[in-house]
């Protein structure tokens, strides 16, 4: 997968999603979101104004894709057959069952539809007839797209009146080991010397939850408390950019303060060091689960297998460097 989300660095791909023009136009558009939907879903309308904004650019960039023609294409390339021949079904569910004429199931090379870029599954399973006109329209009806959008996430579990997450100081001392792996409750990581970046502490029912401490350059660049909504989001994009995208978007329209840690400057990754780096983990003894050019979680865990074994600093972020060092490894 060549997404941005997955191939640039997370702080390129933020810095690009997270503008103070992006956060102005989402701003304006908060009202966009009927409040019987915040009402009877739990999700903030500044989540699913970010949600808005970075799928479809607030409805402007849907995708001109035949759905049909792309799904079938990606069903006989192969690689992801079965999960494409299901969605490729399903909307032909849509057509035949008329809740979309052919030509109007429009999206993106994936298949993604709409305003919030739902996928057929979801459209069928998900989408929302808000203002009762008998069509769930996520291409022309911001309301019915965003009532969608609210479904999945409280759907996928979604905590009314708790945030994504925070940014987050780390002491000197802190194991990075840590990062990424079990879940803890506020109390616990306090006890190890972490505090909220902006000052303060989560609320009572965010400090009750399992959250994890996420660095996604490293310990060079901020760190974040992960509460469950911030996974709740990638329920929506499987991405830790993604997903920081939008919360820090929604942050942003709330008026809470930038980060205060920069983000580092780092080259992307090419995928054939990605997957590079990947084979010579596994081939070293650190198994990545797969190979297929995406660094992802079990990617991380095994590269900080590896800098434990090497007495490296533990933050599982690969840099080119790195990854070219993997490589040599290996042989």
């Amino acid at each position: 997968r060549n997404q941005p989300e997955f191939s640039r660095p997370a702080g390129a791909y933020v810095q690009n999603a997270v503008t103070a023009t992006r956060i102005a136009q989402a701003r304006q558009r908060t009202d966009r979101v009927p409040w019987e939907v915040v009402q009877r879903y739990g999700v903030p309308s500044e989540i699913l104004v970010g949600i808005w904004a970075q799928e479809s650019s607030f409805g402007q960039v849907q995708g001109d894709y035949d759905v049909i023609r792309s799904l079938a294409t990606l069903a006989f390339d192969g690689r992801r057959r079965d999960w494409a021949e299901g969605q490729l079904k399903n909307a032909l569910d849509i057509v035949v069952d008329g809740r979309r004429a052919r030509a109007g199931l429009k999206g993106s090379w994936a298949g993604a539809m709409g305003q919030t870029q739902f996928m057929p599954d979801n459209y069928l399973r998900l989408g929302v007839d808000q203002d009762n006109d008998g069509v769930v329209d996520i291409w022309g009806d911001d309301a019915d797209a965003l009532a969608s959008a609210a479904n999945l996430l409280a759907q996928a579990g979604w905590k009314r009146g708790q945030t994504w997450g925070y940014e987050v100081t780390l002491p000197s001392n802190f194991d990075y080991a840590e990062a990424e792996g079990p879940r803890h409750n506020w109390a616990y990581w306090a006890a190890r010397g972490v505090t909220l970046s902006g000052g303060g502490r989560p609320n009572e029912a965010e400090a009750a939850e399992q959250a994890t401490i996420l660095l996604p350059q490293g310990a060079r660049g901020p760190a974040f408390l992960a509460l469950p909504n911030h996974y709740i989001i990638r329920a929506y994009n499987n991405s830790v950019s993604y997903a920081l995208a939008i919360g820090l978007t929604a942050d942003g329209i709330q008026g809470k303060p930038a980060l205060v840690k920069a983000w580092p400057t780092d080259a992307p990754l090419s995928r054939d060091q990605r997957i590079g780096a990947q084979r010579a983990l596994t081939a070293l003894g650190f198994d990545t689960q797969g190979v297929d050019g995406v660094i992802g979680a079990n990617t991380r865990a095994a590269l900080r297998r590896w800098q434990i074994a090497n007495g490296r600093l533990a933050d599982g972020y690969l840099t080119a460097d790195l990854a070219d060092e993997l490589i040599r490894r290996a042989g």
